[in-house]
């Protein structure tokens, strides 16, 4: 999937390594049968994840893969829907914190970062490159403001309750002269750009420790029988 050049280091990493209890059904069968479109594969409290979502959002995925990759070794295939269904079931459980947080992106919000993003490109290239990624505009527009509201999310219940304190400060100034050019403070940053930088390391430590706290606390309801439908198919 593209985000395209939405990414901070912190929100382009926070999806990977988080294991979720996918464990449970990581299993295909041995017939292939039709995969219905229209039922949901996972349920997250209210939020849903439609098959159908998940079957557009794979052709998508697929485009990473060689032909010779997925040939050559039949588990990339599986491992990788299995790779998507882990990120698509962890966006979802954001999502529903964000309701229960009353968090939302602003289409004013929105369509400041698209036009940002669209000042990076030359005219035209723009349209060029979700071309070459087969995405729509509309859903392009939809996957970055899911992205957008992600980070309200991460920022809300994780980084602002970060605590910063002195020796934190204290520690980052030391290693700065540390690894500064002649151990000079010419460039040295302001107070409030160094809490921001420690609570974006802090955040990134503590992130899978909260995550898994989100976990527990919503029902996640899998379809298995679709599930493994998608698997052997």
């Amino acid at each position: 999937m593209i985000y395209v050049k939405v990414h901070k280091r912190f929100t382009s990493e926070i999806f990977a390594g988080c294991a979720l209890l996918l464990v449970l059904i990581l299993s295909g069968c041995s017939r292939t049968e039709s995969v219905q479109g229209d039922e949901y594969l996972v349920r997250v409290q209210e939020g849903v994840l439609m098959v159908l979502d998940f079957q557009r959002e794979f052709e998508i995925t697929k485009s990473a893969y060689s032909y010779n990759d997925i040939e050559q070794k039949a588990s990339v295939y599986s491992d990788a829907k299995k790779q998507l269904l882990n990120q698509m079931v962890e966006e979802l459980i954001l999502i529903v914190r964000s309701k229960e947080l009353n968090i939302a992106v602003t289409d004013s919000e929105l369509e400041e970062t698209v036009r940002k993003i669209k000042a990076d490109y030359p005219e035209g290239e723009f349209e060029k490159m979700l071309l070459e990624y087969a995405i729509s505009y509309n859903m392009w527009e939809t996957k970055l403001r899911t992205r957008l509201l992600i980070e309200k999310v991460i920022a809300e219940d994780l980084k602002n309750n970060i605590l910063i304190t002195p020796d934190d400060l204290s520690r980052y100034y030391s290693e700065y002269v540390k690894n500064g050019s002649d151990g000079k403070l010419a460039n040295k940053p302001t107070t409030e750009e160094v809490i921001k930088n420690l609570r974006n390391l802090k955040a990134e430590e503590s992130y899978k420790t909260w995550f898994e706290g989100l976990q527990k606390k919503y029902k996640i309801e899998i379809n298995h029988k679709q599930w493994e439908k998608i698997l052997s198919s």
